[in-house]
Order: structure tokens, then C-alpha cells, then sequence
């Protein structure tokens, strides 16, 4: 894609929203007087600030960037994330564990495992969920920082730089209160920047039924478009379930039914939306019990509606990319300029009579496989008539014959965004990568501060001096999000590397959450032991597992590859999925076995509060009836199955 220029109506938008956003965080500076304040908000949010802060807080690279990516991948079986992998959870943690979380008056869900179990336990999963969240941080910015050097040309480096240090400075300012009314602000700006890329963009493409007719096309041909090396059943794009009831080769995502109902809608699914401090942490800012539990409920509204915003945009850029009037390709990976002036060239020093050699001649250039009839036909068209560099350069754009799927979302901002409405599509891009990186952040440096410093390394000191040190950690996290975002460069889908982050930590950590909050012979040996293999396991599951047409390295199969053996998947999404499903068992297993086998040390007493069946039940009958959780959820999860047989 070339740079585009802003215009001074685009550039009003974004930099007004820069300044919004640190006068957001310098106006909140004075409520800053304790760790406390800082860390947690002091439990002072109303509910709707922090149901949408809620969503918010998974509306970074993830939703954006990684959807319309998967989106384009996988077609309309992505909006599995949410019907399968997001409400149901969502329902589960508002109506079960909420109470838990919110009652017992724990400053982060470490230390809930703590006060059920131990401190080695809390230690333990305090250490994989900062890594976590410092991946999940890197993986917003390295998006961002392509955005801007993809769309505006500015160089990678700086813009990875400059974005983490605006984030840096509201939220040091802010601290969590910050973040979550930055959080709100970005909701919106979400909606009235995508909506109109999606309007124009089915219009454009012909409508939803033009668009799914293009897509039964590609998924007879997907080769054609270089997308799969096989072909599929023609809903394979456009059908959520039945592709997947073939089995693994009958669906670009190469999952079955038991992936996606255990791997991603329980494990996964529970995994994240259950345990993962990032999001509990915006419930747990609520004001009072009944906030806090209708916090996930208010946001699972807007986010079963969310797939229209975020994977459509994918489907239309595959039947964009098949119809070759539009003029359209999803995106190449980024090459550098003088890679594709030796491409330039290699075209121009071809044989027309030798294609193989020009067809190999180009793809060393690029350092990419390519398309061999578009080289052939370049080659051919510039013997009889010469092109021009920028005609050359041109055609060897559209014959890379591998896709950056991250870079879906900025082409279609780019092709369909003029003066004004490109300013609101960047700020809304812009508002979502910052605030991924805020709320992880934010959540890194709380359960740093309280469950790693504090409990292990410097206990009793002051509240002045916790709150120094979350401000300090705060700095050391942006840097090594800044780190991880150049890992992050490596995978050209953000949902399939986010997905595989989750399944190293969130699942192996759901089971202990599970047993430990429903079952009280759970021990705190059994619930320890019980993770550090859950999470053992999942590296060994990587280190053996492969996706297919991936070569061994940081995507799996480092050391399998040493044995002359890897488990191969059809994707990488299958392959998350797997794993996913593989740590939680081991986890499960270990805690149980070992529980059986080991001595209780907490009575029932000190477990009150912290296990289900020792806890008095809460009670709803002083709420009107849609206000209270298990009502809302039940319509709520109605709504799933309804949108799941329209779009079956």
C-alpha cells in the first residue's frame, strides 16, 4: 500500500483526541493520592462507565485488526470469539464468580488465589498473567505501529515509540481511572468510525448477498487467490457451523465441533473472560456487589453485536480481492522499498521465454513466495511494451502471493475513508491500540505492585511507597510491550498469536479456578503443582506442535523438529485451540489427583466466601427482574442462539 496524506480535517481529529485523552489522564492527576487510587480507582465507577470499559478492554488489536483478519481467514466462522467464546463466559463470571471476586475484597484475582489457597499459588499465576499481559500490550502496539507506517508512511520504529509514550504519559497521570473513562471514549469512537467502512464497503462489493456469492466462489477456488491449497464446500466462508461438522479439512479454520465448543467455548472462552484480570479488573472498579456483577452483563450487549463492525470488514476484502475490477488486494507482508526495486529489476533482466527463472528471480528478490502466471504475464507484458518502474513495481504488489492479515482492516480505511470520515476511522483505530496497551499495562502494574513486590520481595513498607512503585513498573512495562511488539512482527494474524498466548496461561489457570472456587477438597500443593504443569504442558504442546506450512521456530516445533516428529494442525487457530484444551486437561488431572492425595489446610470456616457451596447464595429480589444477572443472562444467551441459527 502507498502512504496516504492526511488532510488538515484528519489530523484536527486525531491530535484533538491525543489531547482529550492526556487531559483525561492531567485532570485526574489530583485524585491520585494512593496506591490505591492509582492501582484500583477505589471502587467508585458506576455501572455503565464500567460495563463499557469492560468491552473496551478486549477492543484493542485484538477485536480490530485481529478479527477483520480472521475475518478474511476464516469467513463468518469467527464470530465464534463471540457467540461461543465471549457471552456465555460472560453470563458465567457476572452471575457465579463475581461474588467471589467483588466479596472478597481482593485487589486483584491473584490474590483471590491466595486467599483460597496460598501465596506460592498467587505467585505463580500473578508471574504468567504479567507476561501475558505484556505480550497481549506488544501484540496493540506492533498493530498500531503498522497502521501508522502502512497508511501514513511514517517509519515503524518511531511511531511503536511515540504512541507508547503518549500512553505512558496518561497513564502514569490517571492510573486506572485513566484508562477505564479512556476506555469508554474509545467504545464510541469504535462505532462511528467502522460503521461507515463497513457500509461502504458491502456497498461498494454489491451487498451481503453479492459479497457471500463471491465468497462460495473463492472457497470452490480459494488457490486462485493464493488464500488455501485445497478447496472447501461453497458457505466455507460464510456458513458458522455447517463447515465445521465436516471435520478439520472442510473448513479454512481446520477445527471441528469439540475445538470450538471445549477448545475455544469453554477453555478459552472461561479462560479469559473469567480469570483474566485485564477485564476483571473493570468489573472489580464498580461501586458496589450489584455494579460489579452487571458489568459483564452490560457489555455482552454490544459485543454479540460487534462481529458487524469487526469481521465483515474481512469477508469484504476477500470478495474485494475476487473481483478484479475493484482493484483490491488484501495486502502483502510489508517489504522493504529496495527489496522490490531489485524486484523491479529481475523483471526487467527476465527471459520471457524462461518464466521459471523470472518466477525465481522475483521471489528472491522479495524474500516472498509470488505468484508464478502474474510474474509470467508481467514479464511478458513488459517485453512487448515497456512499463515504468512504478508500473512494475505495481504489478509485483499484486503478484506477492502471501497476505499480511493484519493490514485488512488499514486497506479497507484507506479504499473507502475520504477527508474527515479518515480521520475518524484513524482515531478510531488509534483510540483502540492505545487503550490495549493501557489496560494491559494497568493491570500489569497492579498485580506486580500488590502480588509480586508487596507479598514477596518488600513487604510493610508505606502506601507512598507502593504507589512510587506502581508508577515505576508502569514505565518498565511500556518498555517491555515495546519489546514484545517486535516479537509480535513475526505472526500476520494478531488473533492467532493473542489466541496462543491466552492458552499458555488462561487455560491451564481456569482449571484452577474452577475447582478451587466449586470444589473445597481442593488443595493449595495440588492447586500449585496442578498449574505449574498446566503451563509446562502447554510449552511442551508448542514446542512439539506445528501448523501446517509454518516452518519450527517461535510459531512451534522447535524441538520436535530435533526428534523428527511434530503433531501437525491444519492452522494455527487449530493449533491454539488444541493446546488450550491440552493444558487445561493437565492442569484439571494434576489438581485432582494430587487434591485427593494431599491434606486439606484451610477449613470450611476460612473457606467461606472464597468456594461456591460454603458461600450464602446472593440474593436479586430487592432488583427489578431485568436488572438481576441470571435474568439477562437467559435472554442474552437466547439472543446467541438465535444469531447462531440465522448465520448456521
Amino acid at each position: 500500500m502507498q502512504p496516504i496524506h492526511l488532510a488538515w480535517v484528519d489530523y484536527t481529529i486525531l491530535l484533538a483526541y491525543v489531547a482529550f485523552v492526556l487531559g483525561i489522564g492531567f485532570a485526574l492527576t489530583r485524585y491520585m493520592k494512593s496506591s490505591s487510587d492509582f492501582l484500583i480507582t477505589g471502587r467508585s465507577i458506576p455501572t455503565w462507565v464500567t460495563g463499557l470499559a469492560f468491552i473496551s478492554a478486549n477492543l484493542g488489536a485484538l477485536e480490530l485488526v485481529g478479527m477483520a483478519a480472521s475475518g478474511a481467514k476464516y469467513g463468518i466462522a469467527t464470530a465464534h470469539f463471540y457467540w461461543v467464546g465471549a457471552i456465555p463466559a460472560m453470563i458465567f463470571l457476572a452471575v457465579f464468580m463475581m461474588p467471589f471476586y467483588y466479596g472478597s475484597k481482593a485487589r486483584s484475582v491473584p490474590e483471590y488465589l491466595q486467599m483460597r489457597f496460598n501465596k506460592p499459588v498467587m505467585g505463580l499465576n500473578a508471574i504468567a498473567f504479567a507476561v501475558m499481559t505484556l505480550f497481549a500490550s506488544g501484540i496493540s502496539m506492533n498493530a498500531l505501529a503498522k497502521l501508522l507506517n502502512q497508511l501514513l508512511g511514517w517509519n515503524y520504529h518511531f511511531a511503536l515509540f511515540i504512541c507508547s509514550g503518549v500512553v505512558l504519559v496518561y497513564v502514569l497521570k490517571g492510573g486506572l481511572t485513566s484508562a477505564i473513562y479512556t476506555e469508554v471514549l474509545q467504545f464510541f469512537m469504535i462505532v462511528l468510525g467502522f460503521a461507515p467502512v463497513v457500509y461502504l464497503g458491502l456497498k461498494d462489493v454489491g451487498g451481503w448477498s453479492a459479497m457471500t456469492h463471491q465468497l462460495h466462489a473463492v472457497a470452490q477456488n480459494p488457490m486462485a487467490l493464493d488464500l488455501n491449497t485445497k478447496s472447501f464446500a461453497p458457505d466455507a466462508w460464510t456458513s458458522a457451523w455447517k463447515p465445521l461438522l465436516g471435520g478439520p479439512a472442510n473448513n479454512p479454520m481446520g477445527v471441528d465441533i469439540f475445538a470450538i465448543v471445549f477448545g475455544l467455548g469453554f477453555v478459552l472462552s472461561f479462560g479469559y473472560w473469567c480469570t483474566n484480570f485485564l477485564v476483571v479488573q473493570r468489573a472489580m472498579a464498580a461501586k458496589n456487589m450489584t455494579a460489579a456483577r452487571n458489568t459483564p452483563i452490560v457489555a455482552a450487549i454490544p459485543k454479540m453485536l460487534f462481529p458487524a463492525l469487526v469481521i465483515v470488514p474481512g469477508m469484504i476484502a476477500v470478495a474485494l480481492t475476487a473481483m478484479p475490477d475493484k482493484n483490491y488486494r488484501i495486502p502483502p507482508p510489508i517489504i522493504a522499498p529496495a527489496a522490490y526495486t531489485q524486484a523491479v529489476t529481475a523483471v526487467q533482466n527476465a527471459n520471457p521465454a524462461d518464466p521459471v527463472a523470472a518466477v525465481k528471480a522475483v521471489g528472491d528478490a522479495l524474500g516472498k513466495k509470488v505468484n508464478a502466471d502474474k510474474i509470467t504475464a508481467l514479464v511478458a507484458a513488459n517485453a512487448a511494451n515497456k512499463l515504468s518502474d512504478d508500473q512494475l513495481k505495481e504489478g509485483i504488489y499484486k503478484s506477492v502471493a502471501e497476505y499480511d492479515y493484519d493490514s485488512v482492516i488499514f486497506s479497507l480505511v484507506k479504499k473507502y475513508c475520504p477527508p474527515g470520515l479518515l480521520g475518524l476511522a484513524l482515531t478510531a483505530l488509534l483510540a483502540s491500540f492505545m487503550s490495549g496497551m493501557a489496560g494491559n499495562v494497568t493491570a500489569f502494574n497492579t498485580v506486580w505492585t500488590y502480588n509480586l513486590y508487596q507479598a514477596f520481595f518488600v513487604p510493610n513498607k508505606s502506601d507512598a511507597h507502593y504507589f512510587w512503585m506502581g508508577k515505576f513498573i508502569t514505565v518498565v512495562g511500556i518498555g517491555a510491550s515495546i519489546a514484545c511488539a517486535y516479537f509480535a512482527r513475526q505472526y500476520n494474524n494478531a488473533m492467532d498469536i493473542i489466541q496462543l498466548v491466552f492458552g499458555f496461561v488462561n487455560a491451564p489457570v481456569f482449571a484452577t479456578f474452577l475447582l478451587g472456587m466449586f470444589w473445597a477438597r481442593t488443595t493449595s500443593i495440588g492447586a500449585f503443582l496442578g498449574l505449574f504443569g498446566g503451563i509446562a504442558s502447554s510449552t511442551l504442546f508448542h514446542a512439539f506442535s506445528l501448523a501446517h506450512g509454518n516452518l519450527p521456530g517461535v510459531k512451534g516445533g522447535y524441538l520436535g523438529s530435533h526428534f523428527g516428529w511434530n503433531l501437525e494442525f491444519p492452522s494455527e487457530m487449530a493449533q491454539n485451540f488444541w493446546l488450550a484444551s491440552f493444558a487445561f486437561g493437565v492442569c484439571f488431572v494434576l489438581t485432582l489427583v494430587i487434591s485427593l492425595a494431599t491434606r486439606r489446610t484451610k477449613t470450611d470456616e476460612q473457606l467461606k466466601g472464597l468456594v461456591y457451596s460454603l458461600t450464602p447464595k446472593t440474593v436479586d429480589h430487592n432488583q427489578p427482574i431485568w436488572q438481576r444477572p441470571a435474568v439477562a443472562g437467559v435472554a442474552l444467551l437466547i439472543g446467541c442462539v438465535v444469531l447462531n441459527i440465522i448465520f448456521w
